[in-house]
C-alpha cells in the first residue's frame, strides 16, 4: 500500500506540473511495451513555436529576463515549456556575443515538429522517469535515425536540448530524452518542506541511469512509429540509434553503453561522471572539495590572483582557521588526492556557487534512499524566509518550479535547510557529516557506500564505438577521477574507445559568459559536436575514420571573439 501512495504522488506530480505535455492517460497505448509506458501524449510544435527554441531563437535565448508568464501564478503549458527550454539553454551553452554559439558551431534556427512524451519506469523502481521524443516535420525518412540523450545534473526533461536536440534535429533525426530519475517535479509539502524526485525517490537512480537512456530509446521507435505509420516497423535493426550526454548525462550514456543488445551504434560521452575502476567516486572527491577547497584556493604561491570572490575568499579564511590548517596545507591535500591545479582554479565557480554542498547533499540522500525529511545530517529543501527559516511557497514560486529549477536545490525559490548550521562557519557541521558519510562508521554510512558501490561502471558492448571528451581543467568532474580511469579499464577491456583531452576547457559552458571565465576557457560543446559529426560520417561510410586519441591544445579566446584557430578540433 505505502508503494502504491508513493506512485500515485509522483505520478501525480508528473502529471500535474506539466499535463499539456505529460498528459494523465489512465490507459497506455496499445504497443509491445504496454507496462513501460504511461500518461503518454503528443503536442505540436510549429509556427511561432518549434522544437529547438520554442520561438525564441538566438535573440530569445540570449535575452537577460526569463520569458514571462501572463498570469505567473497559472502559466499556461506553452509559456512552461518555452521557459523551460530557455532556462536550460542558458544552463548548458556559452550564448554570449563572443561565444560564437550559431556562427562557429551549433545551431537554434528553428526546428517544426511534434513531441511525444510519457512516464516509463524500471522493474523494481518506486517512481518514474521522464521520456520526451522530438520528431521534425523533416525526419528524414531515408536515413531513419535517433539521438537518444540523458539530461545533465539533475536537471528536468529539456535538460540536453542543447547537446542532443542542436546537433540532431536540424539533420532530420529523432531525438530522445530522459530525466534519468531526477528533474522538477518537486512535491510540496507547505512548511514541511518540498520534496524532490532524485534525492527522495528512494530508488537510487543513478544506478539505472543506463536503463534509463535505452528506455528511451525504445520510447522513440514507438513514437515514430506512431507519427509514421505508412514507414512502421521502426526497430533497433533498421534505425540508426546514437546516444550522446554531458556530465552525468554523459555518464549515463556511457552506461547505457554497457547494457547487452545490438541496440546502439556509437556513444559520445563529454565531461562525464562515471565511477571506475582505478578512479573516484563523485560523492568522495566532492565531499572532500566541499570542506578544502575554499581554503585551497587562497593559496597565493600557486594561485597569485585567487579566483574566488570576495565572499568565497571570506569563507576559504575561516574555513582554514575552522580546520586549523593553511591554504598550503589543504593545497597539498587535495593534490596528493589527484586534483590538479588546473581542476582547482576552475573549481572557484563551484566554491562560489556552493555546487559542492549541493550536490553532496542531494546524493547523499539519493545513494543511502531516504525519503522526505530523513536526511542523515539534518539536510531538507524548502523555502526561505529572509533569516533562513523556513516557510510555505507561494503560488507564483510553485508555478515556476518545473521551468525554472535545477532539479538539486538551491534555485527556484528551493532552499537547502541546514538544521546542523553553527557560528562561525556556518556550513562546517553539515559538511563534515556529508564527509564522515564516505569515510566515516555507522549504519547511514554503510548505507551511503553501499548506494555508491551500485555505480561501478563496465566496459562498453564490444565493437561499439565510443567516443569521450573531457576539459581538462574541469573542476566539477575532474578528468582524472572520471574519464581517464573510464578510458583505460574500457581500453584494457580491449574496447573500442576514443579519448579528447581539451586543454583550457572547464564544466560550465554556460558560465562562459562571464568574462574571466570566457577569456580563460574554451567551450566544450563544439567538439562533442564535432565528435558527433565525425562518428555519424564513419556509420555513413566505413572509411571514414573514428576521432584519434588526442590532447588538444586549444587557445584561450581572451577579449576576441572566437575563432576556429582557438579551438583546434581535430
Amino acid at each position: 500500500m505505502d508503494n502504491m501512495r508513493e506512485r500515485a504522488k509522483w505520478g501525480a506530480a508528473l502529471c500535474v506540473a506539466m499535463a499539456g505535455l505529460a498528459g494523465c492517460a489512465s490507459t497506455p497505448r496499445a504497443t509491445e511495451a504496454t507496462t513501460m509506458f504511461t500518461a503518454t501524449q503528443t503536442t505540436e510544435h510549429r509556427g511561432s513555436d518549434d522544437l529547438l527554441t520554442a520561438g525564441l531563437g538566438i535573440d530569445g535565448l540570449r535575452a537577460m529576463a526569463a520569458p514571462a508568464f501572463a498570469d505567473p501564478a497559472h502559466p499556461t503549458d506553452a509559456e512552461r515549456r518555452r521557459r523551460a527550454l530557455w532556462n536550460n539553454w542558458r544552463g548548458i551553452a556559452d550564448l554570449g556575443p563572443l561565444g560564437g554559439y550559431g556562427i562557429l558551431y551549433g545551431t537554434t534556427q528553428a526546428v517544426p515538429g511534434r513531441e511525444f512524451s510519457a512516464q516509463a519506469r524500471i522493474d523494481g523502481a518506486h517512481q518514474p522517469h521522464r521520456v520526451l521524443v522530438q520528431v521534425p516535420d523533416g525526419f528524414d525518412a531515408t536515413k531513419r535515425c535517433v539521438v537518444v540523450t540523458a539530461s545533465s545534473g539533475s536537471r528536468g526533461i529539456y535538460g540536453s536540448i542543447a547537446v542532443a536536440g542542436a546537433w540532431g534535429l536540424p539533420k532530420g533525426c529523432a531525438v530522445a530524452y530522459t530525466d534519468k530519475g531526477a528533474g522538477t517535479d518537486y512535491v510540496d509539502h507547505g512548511a514541511d518542506g518540498v520534496e524532490v524526485k532524485h534525492a527522495h525517490s528512494q530508488d537510487n537512480p543513478e544506478a539505472d541511469w543506463g536503463r534509463h537512456v535505452k528506455q528511451a530509446a525504445e520510447f522513440a521507435l514507438q513514437s515514430l512509429t506512431q507519427a509514421f505509420p505508412d514507414q512502421a516497423p521502426f526497430r533497433f535493426d533498421n534505425t540508426r540509434v546514437i546516444a550522446v550526454g554531458i556530465s552525468n548525462g554523459g555518464g549515463a550514456v556511457l552506461r547505457a553503453a554497457e547494457l547487452d543488445g545490438d541496440w546502439l551504434d556509437a556513444v559520445v560521452a563529454g565531461e562525464p561522471s562515471i565511477d571506475a575502476a582505478g578512479g573516484r567516486a563523485l560523492y568522495d572527491y566532492t565531499t572532500q572539495a566541499a570542506l578544502l577547497m575554499p581554503c585551497a584556493l587562497l593559496d597565493l604561491e600557486s594561485l597569485p590572483q585567487s579566483p574566488l570572490s570576495a565572499a568565497g575568499k571570506a569563507v576559504g579564511t575561516l574555513r582554514c582557521t575552522s580546520l586549523g590548517i593553511t591554504p598550503k596545507d589543504a593545497r597539498a591535500t587535495l593534490q596528493a588526492s589527484g586534483w590538479t591545479d588546473a581542476a582547482m582554479r576552475a573549481a572557484a565557480l563551484s566554491v562560489d556557487f556552493d555546487l559542492y554542498r549541493a550536490v553532496a547533499v542531494t546524493y547523499a540522500s539519493a545513494y543511502g534512499r531516504y525519503g522526505f525529511n530523513a536526511h542523515p545530517c539534518g539536510f531538507r529543501f524548502g523555502a526561505q524566509n529572509p533569516d533562513f527559516t523556513p516557510r510555505a511557497a507561494t503560488d507564483v514560486e510553485r508555478a515556476a518550479w518545473w521551468s525554472d529549477g535545477s532539479g538539486i536545490p538551491p534555485g527556484a525559490g528551493v532552499n537547502i535547510v541546514d538544521t546542523k548550521v553553527a557560528a562561525p562557519d556556518f556550513t562546517l557541521p553539515g559538511l563534515q557529516c556529508l564527509r564522515a558519510l564516505w569515510d566515516g562508521q555507522g549504519a547511514d554510512a554503510d548505507r551511503v557506500r553501499a548506494g555508491v558501490a551500485q555505480l561501478r561502471a563496465n566496459a562498453p558492448r564490444a565493437g561499439l564505438p565510443v567516443v569521450v571528451v573531457h576539459g581538462l581543467d574541469d573542476g566539477l568532474i575532474p578528468p582524472a577521477f572520471s574519464s581517464a580511469p573510464y578510458v583505460a579499464m574500457a581500453k584494457a577491456a580491449g574496447r573500442d574507445v576514443r579519448y579528447w583531452q581539451i586543454r583550457n576547457a572547464q564544466h560550465f559552458d554556460g558560465f562562459l559568459a562571464l568574462p574571466d571565465y570566457g577569456s580563460r576557457y574554451v567551450p566544450l560543446l563544439p567538439y562533442v559536436y564535432a565528435a558527433l559529426d565525425q562518428v555519424n560520417a564513419h556509420l555513413d561510410d566505413a572509411a571514414k575514420p573514428l576521432p584519434v586519441d588526442a590532447v588538444i591544445e586549444t587557445k584561450p579566446r581572451g577579449a576576441t571573439p572566437l575563432s576556429a584557430e582557438h579551438l583546434a578540433i581535430p
